[in-house]
């Protein structure tokens, strides 16, 4: 048993020490997922990796009441945090660009330049088309999360789900199609 279950095993809510322990097993696992994230971004994106991995911590917090079962549900729930991190970065950043409730003038009387950051708009159609997917097909949408947010591979993602390989295929192969006709992307 990894020391990383280990910990998880223990009970952290009242442990600071194991949880520092934790954080200290964990931290260059999740500095790597961020950075696979945010690579993926736009280039003027404000937040950094390091940023990221530590508001996911925070989120994270067991006094949160977070339990994790093994090392595979950890990670989905850190990818998932991040995920989540950089949906609402989006949604700040679109609403903002709409004026974020600043009168606002017709369009005729004033030129503006527009500007637009297609990750944004992307990154929230994604999020939005996963969880209507998530609805009919919650465990293929879990499979999406793991691969694309925690950076596993299909093997292990099929494992943390307890399906086989080749299903894990099948659902892959579905979900991408599903998402991509969805978001037209």
């Amino acid at each position: 048993m990894s020391e990383i279950t280990q910990l998880l095993n223990n009970n952290m809510e009242d442990d600071a020490t194991t949880h520092q322990r934790l954080l200290n097993c964990v931290y260059d696992e999740l500095r790597m997922m961020a950075k696979g994230k945010m690579a993926a971004e736009r280039s003027d994106h404000t937040l950094q990796a390091t940023a990221l991995v530590h508001e996911a911590w925070m989120r994270l917090k067991p006094e949160q009441g977070n339990a994790w079962e093994n090392r595979a549900h950890f990670f989905g729930a850190a990818g998932e945090a991040m995920r989540r991190i950089l949906v609402e970065n989006a949604r700040q950043r679109l609403a903002a660009k709409r004026g974020g409730g600043v009168e606002r003038l017709p369009l005729d009387e004033v030129e503006i330049p527009i500007v637009t950051h297609k990750e944004d708009t992307d990154i929230v159609a994604i999020h939005d088309a996963l969880e209507r997917f998530s609805i009919s097909n919650p465990k293929m949408a879990e499979l999406v999360k793991l691969r694309y947010f925690v950076g596993m591979t299909l093997e292990e993602a099929g494992q943390a789900l307890g399906v086989t390989s080749r299903t894990a295929k099948r659902w892959w192969a579905y979900a991408r199609a599903w998402l991509k006709a969805e978001t037209k992307l």
